[in-house]
């Protein structure tokens, strides 16, 4: 391809800032490697639902859709809130609207990061179902109540070989750089009825993957594992809300959500993002952590360079990837990882670290699917 439409979200809080901070990185990508990226710009912002009323509906999302990636920065703010008393976020309606299945979400100990564990070789990539679980049930009715409440938990067979099917592949296209190459599910089925189906399809899509190891634990007990024993895992793949804590509980092993990026995808649909909120504390004292978004920033070029066979793409990611690699371990660094560098310095500090060429320089990094180009 010529080109590539991307479709930018920016959203709320420090969503804007960490949003200026990748673009930042891309443009510079675009100018040194002969990439070519229009940006489209959208606003569904929490902050418009509170002084608008509007929020995203399927017109825009079938308009946004037409792009080639999303990238998106941060949504919601604390006080805002849709009449169930949800907080607002286009993240959602956009998983339901796309068929988004899969998140994507690697961690990785950098050399210069301290995380709060003894381990050092924590590399894994959490796999979040992102379209069904626990979040099954947003759209469904619900009578408005002081006594009781309930949501729905739904798990199909169809969603399920998608998902175990990624997870496979990631971690078989992630052995090629030095990984385990093995999948462990994270599920309940001792107490959920909708897990023992999970856990079923498990099973049997890994015995079609049998040159692929692989695990389960309850979900109880293998988050305690993450903390206590982190190295064991490489690809971890589970439920919604399960996939949820895990993939932030992973990401505090490695530094926190400030170096956390994720991509949720379908067949056809990316969407990229940090995994961090908006953190309207901290929103335009120019501080916010931009590495998470430019390492999700990377994850979509690397996706985008799959997806089209373009090694503008893929190499433009490794650069990336690299380039973050080298500020974390030499500095500055960001106030969440112990440093004291603003956004801007952080940004200025990745551009500097960028490969002169495309090619040049240790080009080691996880792509969208979490693998090595």
């Amino acid at each position: 391809m010529t080109h590539y439409e991307i479709a930018v979200i920016p959203g709320d809080g420090i969503g804007p800032e960490v949003v200026d901070a990748a673009l930042s990185v891309l443009r510079e990508c675009e100018t040194r490697y002969g990439l070519k990226l229009n940006y489209m710009f959208y606003d569904f912002s929490a902050d418009l639902y509170r002084r608008t009323g509007r929020k995203i509906t399927a017109a825009d999302m079938d308009e946004i859709g037409k792009a080639d990636a999303v990238l998106f920065g941060a949504m919601g703010l604390p006080d805002v809130r849709g009449p169930e008393g949800l907080e607002l976020g286009a993240q959602v309606e956009m998983r339901a609207h796309y068929g988004l299945f899969a998140s994507l979400r690697p961690v990785r100990l950098f050399p210069g990061v301290e995380g709060p564990v003894k381990a050092k070789d924590i590399d894994m990539l959490v796999i979040r179902e992102t379209s069904e679980g626990m979040f099954a049930g947003l759209a469904d009715e619900h009578e408005s109540s002081d006594e009781s409440a309930s949501d729905r938990m739904t798990i199909t067979r169809a969603t399920c070989e998608k998902l175990f099917d990624v997870a496979f592949s990631q971690a078989r296209a992630r052995r090629k750089r030095g990984t385990p190459g093995h999948v462990t599910l994270l599920h309940k089925s001792n107490a959920l009825r909708s897990n023992v189906l999970m856990e079923k399809v498990f099973d049997e899509v890994a015995a079609r993957n049998d040159d692929i190891g692989s695990a389960k634990f309850y979900i109880d007990a293998g988050s305690m594992y993450m903390v206590t024993d982190p190295e064991r895992y490489d690809v971890v793949v589970s439920e919604n809300i399960f996939g949820d804590i895990v993939s932030e509980i992973a990401a505090g092993l490695v530094g926190g959500l400030g170096v956390a990026p994720s991509a949720d995808l379908s067949l056809t649909h990316g969407v990229f993002q940090p995994s961090h909120g908006s953190a309207p504390d901290i929103a335009g004292k120019g501080i916010a952590n931009p590495t998470a978004m430019m390492l999700s920033a990377a994850m979509m070029l690397g996706w985008l360079g799959e997806r089209h066979g373009d090694d503008r793409c893929t190499r433009a990611a490794q650069s990336i990837h690299g380039a973050v690699e080298a500020t974390l371990a030499t500095g500055p660094r960001a106030r969440d990882l112990g440093g004291t560098a603003g956004t801007q310095n952080v940004v200025e500090a990745v551009v500097r670290a960028l490969p002169a060429e495309l090619g040049a320089g240790r080009l080691e990094h996880q792509t969208a699917a979490g693998t090595d180009a």
